[in-house]
């Protein structure tokens, strides 16, 4: 058995060195590749591929082994194939020894034909992906290849593909007002949020019995009482820094390209994945099933919490971090999504609370033990905690599956829907408070205590409050969760009485022509379909009737949504290279603000203002999250007394 697990490792060992030699020595296929135009908005793609020496490729697809042949794809959804592929070249049937089947293969060279018609402007350069499975005698690669097609007559678009621009100086605006400042606002927020989501961990059943037990085991264990609270205190300590390390690998990330976390937080299809593991995580809240990591992690922690001091004591924090997830891993997801917009930066914040929520009571219960005896005991009421967060899971999962609706445009969770939906689940938890539903693990009925009913209270109130956001009447804006429901024009009825802000422009080259013409300065919002800081402030700051006014007659106002995942024209996709010399490829209309923003701003958090002039000379410098009115309305003018001066 021993023998089969080394050998089995070795396989693995050669098979990573094989995929690292074969990353090294470039690509199997090396492609020429043009575009004939044979009509109006038609052309004839055709790709030349030099196979290397002792390889083969499958151009055709075998349905016995469900291989999949040669594939051609274009980003641009306006490019449409006109007919089948043609493959020529030299090809052969060999008994493969891979496949272990009669496969048709081409070898040294390949030749595919594939006509297309193009809607809109024909670029000079066309951007395509070629996918195809190549083999020799001993391995087998699936290959991806990125290309440029030289297209016959086609447009060079390079003005339209601007994205530094020379003229901003952040260091040199025109007037020294304004600033990021709100960014520490942010993370106090994030931190308080965190710290919040840490409260409501322990009064889960994973978290709560093992207060007392642990304090009693440090206070009696200890020689002295100093010792049972420094003890006690480290623990704390070791809880704190744990979670606060787990946000250490996204600065990494975020160094190696600072667009990443928001490109992941935005990601409609993992929003998706979030919405289902939300929607499990629930269930299991519920009682139906539990999650845990693996029992042998959790073993071999706990080991190790007997060995030695400092390192034991670290060992029983981990373990408690461990055993606890089935309960804290809803509540830490919640907040590691929800902080991955901001950076690493607020990512920390937001861990460093829901620890130091963790870590407190172990410490403040180690200095004044006698407090042990005012805890509430262990009981059912913990479980009725662990439904009700099972509903509140409910409710975050809703807005995971808003932010892939709103970034794909689906329509499917328009804001009545979704305030709708949290309607339901504030009636649901208002049942079951008062015992009218149970879940599997509730037991029998009993008497409804007076905390029950408080809470019982609290919730009812909060739904009552929700029932006006599904109506089409003025009463609908509530500004209590700006930013949490889809945006006030995303509305099931035609006419949504709220919506009635002026409507942005959303190219900056547009933009920035009619400035000039019209002689005003251009205010620049980067936001996003899933930025809630966005959403507050134009729901709370933007529809503020002297803001409004100002925004409107005075400025030319573009919002670049940086999380737009709508394919650019053919002719706007090309491959930037940054400040840093990290090639990046523009694809999506957010491909392109979300670099424009860090290449010119040195930021890419949402939601950010920045005001120019016609010659793109920074007015004054850039704030973020400004949900103060006279603040933000302060700024604008200030905004536009630099511009008068510019003038002069």
């Amino acid at each position: 058995m021993q023998l089969k697990k080394i050998i089995s490792l070795l396989a693995a060992v050669l098979f990573i060195f094989q995929l690292s030699v074969f990353a090294q020595d470039s690509v199997i296929v090396k492609w020429q590749a043009a575009g004939k135009k044979i009509a109006p908005g038609q052309y004839e793609i055709q790709l030349k591929g030099t196979v290397k020496q002792g390889w083969h490729i499958y151009a055709k697809s075998n349905t016995a082994v469900s291989l999949e042949g040669f594939k051609i794809t274009f980003s641009d959804s306006a490019i449409q194939k006109n007919g089948n592929q043609q493959i020529s070249g030299d090809t052969k049937t060999i008994t493969d020894k891979i496949l272990e089947t009669e496969s048709e293969v081409v070898e040294n060279r390949l030749e595919v034909v594939q006509k297309i018609n193009i809607g809109g402007t024909v670029p000079a350069k066309l951007k395509a992906t070629l996918f195809y499975n190549a083999a020799n005698d001993s391995a087998f690669i699936p290959e991806e290849n990125k290309i440029e097609i030289l297209m016959e007559a086609g447009v060079d678009a390079s003005a339209s593909n601007r994205i530094l621009v020379s003229a901003i100086d952040l260091n040199k605006p025109v007037n020294d007002c304004g600033g990021t400042a709100s960014i520490s606002g942010d993370l106090i927020t994030i931190f308080l949020l965190g710290f919040l989501g840490g409260l409501l961990a322990l009064i889960t059943p994973c978290v709560f019995p093992m207060i007392p037990l642990t304090v009693s085991f440090f206070t009696k264990k200890a020689v002295s009482r100093k010792q049972g609270i420094f003890n006690a205190s480290l623990y704390g300590f070791f809880i704190f820094l744990i979670y606060v390390l787990l946000s250490v690998p996204f600065y990494f990330i975020d160094s190696a390209s600072p667009e990443i976390l928001n490109s992941v937080s935005t990601n409609p299809w993992l929003n998706v994945i979030f919405f289902a593991v939300f929607i499990i995580f629930a269930l299991s809240f519920f009682g139906f099933y539990e999650i845990a990591l693996p029992g042998t992690l959790s073993g071999k922690t706990d080991s190790k919490a007997g060995t030695g001091n400092v390192i034991g004591i670290f060992f029983m924090a981990l373990t408690l971090a461990i055993v606890s997830f089935s309960c804290t891993g809803p509540i830490l997801g919640s907040l590691l999504v929800g902080s991955l917009t901001g950076g690493a930066v607020q990512l920390t914040a937001g861990m460093g609370g829901f620890g130091l929520a963790l870590a407190l009571p172990f410490a403040v219960f180690a200095l004044f033990p006698n407090l042990l005896n005012s805890l509430p005991k262990s009981g059912g009421w913990l479980h009725s905690v662990k439904v009700v967060l099972g509903f509140i899971e409910v409710g975050l999962a809703i807005k995971f599956l808003s932010n892939a609706d709103l970034v794909m445009h689906w329509g499917l969770l328009k804001r009545e829907v979704f305030i709708g939906i949290w309607v339901l689940v504030g009636i649901s938890i208002v049942l079951y408070l008062l015992r009218q539903i149970q879940f599997p693990l509730d037991g029998p009925k009993q008497k409804i205590t007076r905390p029950r009913y408080v809470f019982a209270a609290v919730f009812l109130a909060f739904t009552v409050y929700l029932v006006p956001g599904i109506t089409n009447t003025k009463y609908a804006n509530l500004t209590l969760i700006s930013g949490f429901p889809p945006p006030l024009c995303y509305s099931v009825y035609n006419n949504p009485v709220n919506c009635k802000n002026f409507e942005p422009l959303k190219d900056y080259d547009e933009a920035l022509q009619k400035a000039k013409a019209e002689n005003k300065p251009l205010l620049i919002d980067f936001t996003g379909y899933a930025c809630v800081n966005c959403r507050r402030m134009e729901e709370n700051v933007w529809t503020n009737e002297e803001v409004k006014s100002i925004m409107r007659e005075k400025f030319v106002l573009v919002s670049l949504y940086v999380d737009d995942k709508k394919s650019l024209p053919a002719a706007q996709q090309f491959t930037y290279k940054t400040k840093e010399g990290i090639e990046k490829e523009i694809i999506t209309v957010g491909d392109k603000w979300a670099t424009f923003e860090t290449e010119n701003f040195k930021n890419n958090a949402q939601p950010l203002y920045a005001i120019l002039n016609g010659d793109e000379i920074l007015m004054n410098k850039p704030v973020g999250y400004t949900p103060n009115v006279k603040e933000y309305k302060d700024w604008l003018l200030c905004g536009l007394a630099a511009f008068e001066k510019s003038k002069k």
